[in-house]
């Protein structure tokens, strides 16, 4: 018998929550077939069992969190089929189970039959007292029943005031949970600060429009927003380096180069993918890269690379509908440009006179720990002169 155990992932990763489970007890696996779906705090990968044989057991359910090295699936290498091979080891297999799944820490007596059922149960026999000898079923029964009782206490709580009032108790996911976190600890370990303007998007959209055909004719991708305000955030984060720093311990890390990270939305929580040099690539190369990772988080397919670093980050929240918003950091940059909705406002131009402009509010939250008010306010309205000016925006990118 193999046991199958969670391997070493990535050096930020060291746990996970099991999504989904890709095989069966009874099923023939191969080495290279992948076995179940993990999910993380940042992706959901896919685990190989990396043995041949049969499954004789899953030891860890859909739901369960587990750690790099937790056992998760017991394998029959030796196994050909689920059937008699099956019966055959049956015996010997859950002996060993017993010890490896659920008495790895101390070895606890116990009597085969409420080893069964503390397996069947999941219940750890190190946590069930004996009345008198080895723990039998009995005991295992009657932890399994006051821990049931634990359980319910525990969810019906907080509704006791509210019996009649439905309600539902989903478990967070781990995505959720690691979201909420680093949202909180971004908070309260960096002096946050928002700044705001408008920028008058008449130009861009005008440009958009007469080129729209041509650039989709030429380069076979849509020519949008994101690459205008991708374009204009590194040639402010130049002008302006502190933007684009990171505090380690009592030093500042000034980076020289320009990984963009674009947030998406995803149906676990916001995604963050990076852009890489995007300092190198000119507006076609960016659509792309914002195209292919955005499918890459909607097809759950995105990988640990696709989100490692970055230097600052763009979010737009306009997409919602959102028409102002102060955005988090996203730790460890100091700086986090938000867009929102445009919407057609009265504008009072240089002669005079009033007309309808497409005009979007912009935010800057920042880290006033190492970036002033000034610096930050003369990134944001350095950004919204070269929006205004896309002219200006292509000469100077």
């Amino acid at each position: 018998m193999i046991e199958i155990r969670i391997p070493e992932l990535a050096e930020s990763i060291t746990e996970g929550t099991i999504a989904k489970w890709l095989v069966k007890e009874g099923d023939q696996i191969k080495k290279e077939d992948p076995v179940l779906e993990l999910e993380t705090d940042k992706v959901n990968l896919e685990i190989n069992g990396d043995v041949e044989g049969i499954v004789r057991e899953i030891a860890k359910k859909e739901g369960a969190d587990v750690r790099v090295g937790d056992v998760v699936a017991i394998v029959d290498s030796a196994g050909h089929s689920a059937g008699a091979d099956q019966e055959v080891n049956q015996g010997a297999h859950n002996k060993q189970a017993d010890e490896k799944l659920i008495n790895r820490t101390v070895h606890v007596p116990a009597t085969p039959s409420a080893r069964r059922k503390a397996r069947e149960s999941g219940i750890d026999l190190n946590e069930v007292k004996a009345s008198f000898g080895p723990l039998r079923v009995h005991d295992v029964e009657q932890y399994r029943r006051e821990s049931e009782k634990t359980e319910q206490k525990a969810v019906k709580q907080p509704y006791e005031q509210e019996e009649s009032q439905p309600a539902e108790r989903i478990k967070m996911t781990r995505r959720r949970q690691t979201i909420a976190k680093r949202l909180v600890a971004a908070q309260q370990q960096a002096a946050m600060l928002t700044t705001f303007n408008e920028i008058d998007l008449d130009q861009i959209m005008k440009l958009r429009k007469e080129r729209k055909e041509a650039f989709y004719k030429k380069h076979g991708i849509k020519l949008g927003l994101m690459s205008f305000f991708t374009k204009a955030a590194v040639t402010a984060l130049k002008e302006f380096p502190l933007l684009n720093a990171e505090i380690d311990n009592d030093e500042l890390i000034l980076k020289k180069y320009y990984d963009i990270g674009i947030a998406v939305s995803a149906e676990g929580g916001l995604v963050v993918p990076v852009v890489r040099k995007a300092d190198q690539l000119d507006f076609a190369g960016i659509e792309r890269e914002i195209s292919r990772l955005s499918e890459k988080v909607r097809e759950n397919t995105v990988e640990l690379e696709d989100l490692k670093g970055g230097t600052f980050t763009i979010t737009n929240g306009g997409v919602f509908g959102s028409l102002l918003s102060t955005p988090i950091l996203n730790a460890p940059q100091v700086a986090i440009l938000g867009m929102h909705s445009i919407q057609q406002r009265p504008v009072v131009l240089a002669d005079g006179s009033i007309e309808a402009r497409p005009m979007m509010y912009t935010a800057l939250s920042y880290d006033h720990r190492i970036v002033d008010g000034k610096e930050a306010v003369q990134f944001l309205v350095r950004i919204k002169a070269l929006l205004e000016d896309p002219l200006n925006l292509l000469l100077e990118s």
